[in-house]
């Protein structure tokens, strides 16, 4: 299959779209993290406290792996523009499969924290609730 330098390119901004929402997740987790430790800090412990920390860490880990798999696709795609350009072609391809196979693995992880942090708000709307 021969592959021009500009495949490749077409996913750059869409990478560089990925990270910026996963940053802005890790943002909002992080501000999250610190508004409850400050709750904690002046109220004492919270009965939901555990809870909340386990979804947090599992959030917080699932972000992680999202970032650094998004960030290996665009270090891939990369290295396949590289490779296309001094002439490796099958090298090029084989590369950007695997940077499709990097990005495909970071939105599964993205899709899976998404339905942990619902299932959280969940939680605490049966909590206000009753």
């Amino acid at each position: 299959m021969e592959m021009s330098i500009n495949t490749p390119a077409i996913l750059f901004p869409a990478i560089s779209l990925m990270m910026l929402a996963y940053t802005n997740r890790f943002l909002a987790l992080a501000s999250l993290i610190r508004k409850l430790y400050a709750n904690y800090a002046a109220s004492g412990k919270d009965p939901q406290l555990k809870d909340q920390i386990n979804n947090l860490r599992r959030r917080l880990n699932l972000v992680r792996l999202m970032q650094a798999s998004g960030v290996l696709s665009f270090f891939l795609c990369v290295v396949c523009m590289l490779l296309s350009y001094l002439g490796y072609g099958g090298w090029a391809v084989s590369i950007f499969g695997l940077s499709l196979v990097c990005l495909l693995y970071s939105l599964a992880l993205s899709l899976k924290e998404i339905f942990i942090s619902t299932r959280a708000l969940e939680i605490a709307l049966k909590d206000m609730e009753a």
